[in-house]
């Protein structure tokens, strides 16, 4: 499966006003989920992992207890000053909202 190119400054700054919640830092998309206990934020993570091994696209992230921290960056597609954000972070983050409980 061919890898996509990295998209540019402008993409990026367009993309995240389509998609609540994640931002801009460090070269990365990132977003902190809350859920109500531990359960239901693994629960989530269960769900992403799904979606990312269908996208050959795994995130960086970190649990505790009921918060999920979450950064995408695609590793294998070099940009300016290391890995690049492309279309793919773009679709599991928006596929990260779509299962995440609206937040309360």
């Amino acid at each position: 499966m061919a890898r996509p190119e990295a998209l540019d400054p402008e993409e990026i700054e367009s993309r995240l006003e389509t998609l609540p919640g994640w931002h801009l830092e460090g070269g990365r998309l990132r977003r902190s989920f809350r859920f109500g206990n531990f359960v239901e934020a693994f629960g989530f993570m269960t769900q992403a992992a799904l979606h990312a091994e269908k996208l050959d696209h795994h995130p960086e992230w970190s649990n505790v207890y009921d918060r999920v921290d979450v950064a995408l960056v695609t590793h294998d597609v070099p940009g300016r000053d290391g890995p690049a954000i492309t279309p793919l972070d773009f679709d599991l983050a928006a596929r990260m909202n779509r299962i995440a409980p609206p937040p309360s």
